[in-house]
């Protein structure tokens, strides 16, 4: 994997404007960002390609040109790649990708060694991948072309039609921070040998018989997002009308709730009904419905005697009788002590039963008990406040109000039980067991019915309460009880981050025709060389059923030898005469027997006749002798930058080791990794889904849990709001934000299918042809 030819001219746009093209060798150039790549000749006279050949090159596009690619990438679900490309045999590595951090929004790949080319994007913040099995890798020069439309995907390779899909529809919701990179996925990976790309990709340029004052013409996507937009709008007054119902029975539900307003005044709150005095302004304050209302304090006829006056006196605010003599009052006055701290009422004072005397700074006077008021103005003598008639009580409903000497109390009505001293309900719904509470929640009793309120360690509104996990769980993992996972089969450790390997630990008994072949968290049962299944798939392997190679013609055996047919093999065995010779057909050619070769498309393989059967085999490796072929041999190769890092980055790899990663099976091949996507067993059921953690599906009857229904863009369903959906659509269900409807296309029904509460209906197949 040490080089790269690669000639790439990109235009990016709509239609034919040249104001949208971008020539992207030219702006490497001119960005003198080519280092590592050098020029060479091309496929056509005059063309050029460029040989990539340094693996510790970088040809990341500038940040001028990745800004504008990303532009105008993002959000469009149409575009064509092409490329003219001569690759080397036995090489893999990255044409062209786009990507941010290790998230692969386009890339395409090729890889000599399982003959495939790969294109990896994302769907719904999920990476897929698309093999499509095809020799690139022969050094010969090919033309291929890949072109995605919505849910449309085709494949030519030298102007034939190989491949046509339908796949996810791409996620192109790309940042400015993702990355543009020719010849390799990133600084460190992906790096191969190729020769001259051309790379041109347009968006909405299939009516080239447009002219170019227009930018592009209707096509399938246009359409859909069309009636997206469509169905999107009417969502949205969907959410908007039960939005509008929601705020219209909160509305009658204020206007029938009894709210008790309060009152405020020189920093103090009031309770509705409640009264005091403001003696520095001599005035008695209630706080009436909301609104502070005072009126001057009533003094009553002062009725002095003959030798005295009715005079103001300083901190009181009714008059006082004083004696005539003013020089005879001043001079009691002045003999009256004025200290603070002492005590006027000692002096005797004399108060009524219902009030008490209280110290001021130059005198003692009477004043009401809390629940009494004074009579006439005068706080001497107090009566009782009667707070049931005069509404100035506390009692909440199903309550009767019970008045009391200066105070008053709250009775419950019959039938009903006491939540605190001012209110009552019908019965206590948390102690009888009738509450919603859910089992991890705190429930409370209240008047008008219970309050639900989640324990520590747990999250939700009350009614459901569910563990949470700080870490999370992971492959699928269930939370169920703080900070405590449980994994689903297969899996293991604190956070089921493990896979278990039920191969390596003898957990499955797999049939003798078949090995065991361990998978992130499964495994299945392959059949072994010799045998095929024969169509039911057993998971123990036992559908294995030999081959018979001799009624096949798949056997080697030549001339006069008769083919014997064996469990998992064959045996060529001569009979009589000269002309059983033992030889052996290899490649429409004729080898004797006892003749070794080595293999025509392994150089690392030999091959021998005997008695008319061919077998092939790796040839021994001597790591002592200097003469090893490394590549044949790569447990020789102790070389460092032989050796592959881990995508985690904590193990090392020698080159030749195989691993697996994020569903993909993994080689580290001379320092270079190289990931496809893991081959998963044959599913012989209508219906499949594929569990979260795990990368390979499972049988399902319930066709809405099924993962493996097409999408018919044709086809519609409608959901309980009226509102038209196209067949793969998902919205969030109305009033249920946790729960998510998928409209599913099955032979005889369309599906709008709810998950997260577990809800599923079904309504009759009424399609909507649609292009």
């Amino acid at each position: 994997m040490d080089s790269i030819p690669m000639y790439l001219t990109a235009f990016i746009g709509f239609g034919i404007d040249p104001d949208y093209q971008i020539d992207i060798i030219n702006e490497l150039d001119f960005a003198n960002a080519i280092y590592g790549i050098t020029q060479v000749a091309g496929l056509h006279n005059n063309s050029k390609a460029f040989l990539f050949r340094d693996v510790g090159r970088a040809v990341h596009a500038p940040a001028h040109i990745t800004e504008k690619v990303v532009e105008l990438f993002r959000s469009k679900s149409e575009f064509t790649f092409l490329a003219s490309i001569q690759q080397k045999t036995s090489t893999s590595g990255v044409i062209f990708s786009i990507h941010e951090s290790e998230h692969s929004y386009f890339e395409l790949e090729s890889s000599g060694l399982r003959e495939e080319i790969r294109y990896h994007y994302r769907y719904k913040g999920k990476p897929r991948s698309e093999s499509f099995p095809y020799r690139l890798a022969d050094g010969q020069w090919h033309k291929i072309s890949l072109s995605i439309s919505a849910t449309h995907l085709l494949l030519h390779v030298d102007c034939n039609r190989i491949y046509e899909r339908v796949i996810d529809p791409p996620q192109m919701d790309l940042t400015l921070g993702s990355g543009v990179w020719l010849g390799q996925h990133s600084h460190k990976h992906g790096l191969f040998k190729v020769k001259q790309t051309y790379f041109h990709h347009y968006i909405h340029d299939h009516c080239n018989h447009l002219t170019s004052t227009m930018h592009g013409c209707p096509t399938c996507s246009d359409f859909l997002s069309l009636v997206q937009g469509i169905m999107d709008l009417q969502e949205l007054l969907a959410k908007m009308t039960l939005k509008l119902n929601y705020a219209e029975s909160r509305l009658t539900q204020l206007e029938s709730c009894r709210c008790e307003r309060t009152c405020s005044a020189n920093g103090v709150v009031y309770r509705d009904k409640e009264l005091w005095v403001e003696p520095e302004n001599c005035r008695n304050c209630g706080c009436m419905n909301g609104v502070v209302e005072c009126r001057r304090i009533f003094c009553p006829p002062a009725n002095c005697s003959e030798d005295s006056l009715s005079v103001h006196v300083e901190g009181t605010c009714c008059k006082k009788c004083r004696r005539e003599y003013c020089h005879q009052s001043s001079t009691a006055e002045s003999l009256s002590p004025s200290l603070p701290g002492y005590d006027f009422c000692a002096e005797g004072l004399i108060c009524g039963e219902n009030s008490e005397c209280k110290n001021r700074n130059t005198r003692a006077e009477c004043e009401c008990k809390s629940g009494f008021a004074s009579i006439h103005g005068d706080s001497t003598y107090c009566e009782d406040i009667d707070e049931c008639v005069t509404q100035m009580h506390y009692c909440q409903a199903n309550t009767a109000c019970v008045n009391l000497l200066g105070s008053h109390r709250c009775d419950c009505l019959p039938g009903f039980i006491r939540v605190d001293d001012y209110s009552c309900t019908e019965h206590d719904e948390c102690a009888s067991g009738q509450s919603s509470c859910d089992d991890n929640a705190i429930c409370t009793n209240t008047i008008r019915g219970h309050l639900c309120s989640c324990k520590p360690g747990y999250v939700g509104n009350g009614s459901i309460c569910t563990a949470f996990c700080e870490e999370g769980c992971r492959s699928g993992g269930t939370c169920v009880s703080p900070n405590t996972c449980v994994c689903p089969s297969g899996f293991t450790g604190l956070h089921c981050e493990t896979d278990i390997d039920e191969c390596a630990e003898v957990l499955i008994q797999c049939h003798i025709h078949s090995r065991c072949v361990n998978l992130p968290g499964w495994y299945h049962c392959e059949c072994r060389n010799g045998f095929h299944d024969n169509g039911s798939y057993l998971i123990d392997g036992s559908s294995c059923i030999d081959i018979d190679e001799c009624a096949t013609q798949t056997h080697t055996c030549w001339n006069d030898s008769v083919c014997v047919n064996l469990p998992g093999g064959f045996d060529c065995m001569c009979t009589s005469g000269p002309a059983c010779s033992g030889d052996c057909l290899y490649e429409e050619g004729l080898k004797h027997n006892g003749q070794k070769w080595n293999h025509s498309l392994d150089h690392c393989s030999l091959c021998s006749c005997k008695d008319g059967r061919t077998f092939c085999m790796r040839r021994e490796c001597h790591c002592a002798d200097p003469e090893t072929d490394l590549f044949c041999c790569p447990e020789c190769d102790s070389r460092k930058s032989s050796q592959c890092l881990h995508q985690s980055g904590h193990i090392l790899y020698r080159s030749r080791d195989s691993w697996i990663y994020s569903c993909q099976q993994c080689r580290c091949l001379e320092g270079k990794v190289d990931c496809w996507p893991l081959a998963c067993p044959v599913l012989a059921c209508k219906y499949s889904a594929l569990v979260e953690g795990e990368c390979c599906p499972h049988c399902v009857t319930d066709p809405c849990l099924a993962d493996n229904i097409a999408n018919d863009i044709r086809q519609t369903c409608q959901d309980p709001a009226g509102i038209t959906r196209l067949s793969s659509a998902t919205w969030p269900m109305p009033g249920s934000p946790c729960t998510t409807c998928k409209c599913k296309v099955t032979p005889l029904l369309l599906l709008p299918v709810c998950l997260g509460s577990l809800a599923c209906w079904k309504v009759n197949l009424r399609p909507s042809l649609r292009s």
